[in-house]
Formats: structure tokens, sequence, C-alpha cells
């Protein structure tokens, strides 16, 4: 099996060979998307375990405002309570915002 370094160098070469007109462009982008791969493989390598990946944590100070802009019924309340981890309002609960769905 070949090393990533290997691989690496077989697909400059082939980006070498590759002409670049619009027809190739294609290709030539899957390429580079590889190239990139196999990069950040090498510069972080893969660690064995199921445990999460470094993180970072966000304080959560202070008010916010957001707006969603979309149609009805395609989830804007959820994805909002999905992100600020929100409990789920009873149906009599609806406040003014959500009565002009």
């Amino acid at each position: 099996m070949a090393t990533a370094l290997q691989k690496m160098k077989e697909i400059e070469d082939e980006i070498a060979r590759t002409q670049k007109n619009k027809a190739t462009a294609y290709h030539l982008g899957l390429l580079k998307a590889k190239l990139a791969k196999y990069k950040r493989e090498l510069l972080i390598p893969k660690t064995s375990g199921a445990g999460a990946g470094e993180g970072f944590d966000v304080s959560k100070t202070g008010d916010a405002r957001v707006g969603l802009i979309g149609f009805p019924s395609v989830g804007k309340s959820t994805l909002l309570n999905k992100l600020t981890d929100s409990k789920r309002k009873e149906d009599g609960d609806r406040s003014a915002e959500d009565e002009g769905d």
C-alpha cells in the first residue's frame, strides 16, 4: 500500500500531465482536493479511538438577536432551538413571531 507521500507525488504528476482547459477543470479540482486531503493527513495524523476531536468553548454571555427568513414550515424554529439547546415550546405558548407563520 502506498504511503501518503507516494500518493501525493502520483497526484502531482497527474496534475502536471493533465491539460488545463474547461473540459478538465472538474478533474483537476478533484485531484487538488485529494492532494489537500493527503497534506492534511500529514499535518494532523489520524488518532485512534472514538473520542470527539479537540474543540473550543464559547462563553454564552449577553443577549443576541437572530433573524431567520424562509418559507413556512421549513424548520426555522427547529434549527434555532437545536442551535441554542432550547426545549420545545408547548403549542399554547406560541409567541407573536410564530403567529405569522
